[in-house]
């Protein structure tokens, strides 16, 4: 597997499935999530909503991902995941590594061979970028361990150069 990192808008990348940093309830909200709802048009929100009224009536769990189609964004799948949130107590690294390898098995179902993060759990979740590029960095190595080509390339996609250079600097050990 290919793996590499970028400054970028994750919207606009052509891949076959981006991940999305989602909040438990799946109906949009800031930052990534917000973002990658407004790109996708109304029917991302309403298929969204389709899972809240059946198979996840409570919401996604924190580490948990589910896939929607893309609808009007270059990537044909949206792997929705809920990351830790700091901020709750939710500290537990292996929480957000499963956000990574969930998220990469839904997408590898999803015959995605090109799939495309953000920092999840960065920013306002309050983990800093340094841990969520290793935690992420060394969750996908051992997914692709695990699953060796099952997906060809993951391209860590980072709003801000300082997430970015903790990104490349993980990239490179």
């Amino acid at each position: 597997m290919r793996i590499t990192a970028e400054q970028g808008d994750i919207t606009e990348i052509q891949v076959d499935a981006i991940v999305n940093a989602a909040n438990s309830s799946l109906l949009g909200g800031g930052g990534v999530d917000g973002a990658i709802h407004a790109a996708a048009g109304p029917r991302l929100l309403e298929a969204c909503q389709e899972l809240r009224r059946t198979t996840l009536p409570d919401g996604l769990g924190v580490g948990d991902a589910v896939a929607t189609p893309g609808f009007d964004l270059p990537a044909a799948w949206v792997v929705h995941t809920v990351g830790p949130n700091r901020h709750r107590g939710e500290t537990d690294p292996a929480l957000l590594e499963s956000c990574f390898t969930t998220s990469l098995g839904v997408a590898a179902d999803a015959k995605s061979r090109t799939v495309a993060f953000p920092a999840v759990s960065a920013g306002v979740y309050g983990w800093e970028a340094d841990d969520v590029a290793r935690v992420a960095v060394d969750a996908v190595r051992a997914w692709d361990e695990e699953n060796p080509a099952a997906v060809d390339e993951v391209r860590f996609v980072l709003f801000s150069a300082r997430v970015l250079d903790a990104f490349a600097a993980t990239l490179e050990t």
